[in-house]
């Protein structure tokens, strides 16, 4: 189960610099209204990858406790 919860977190932070990038492609446009929606949603998944990875981290280390 944390394996997946790793992988999950890691697909979040994917999405995240992805949105980071088209955020500043568009700012670099002058289409800031586009830009600041790509940055609301880097911040979203970001927020989301952080959730995950800390109860990722928490549940890996009950998992190496119960050994």
């Amino acid at each position: 189960m944390p394996k997946d919860m790793h992988y999950r977190a890691a697909e979040l932070h994917d999405l995240a610099a992805h949105a980071h990038r088209a955020a500043a492609a568009h700012h670099g446009k002058e289409d800031h209204e586009t830009g600041q929606e790509h940055s609301r949603q880097a911040l979203e998944h970001s927020a989301k990858a952080y959730q995950w990875a800390q109860e990722a981290h928490r549940k890996s280390e009950e998992a190496a406790h119960k050994k």
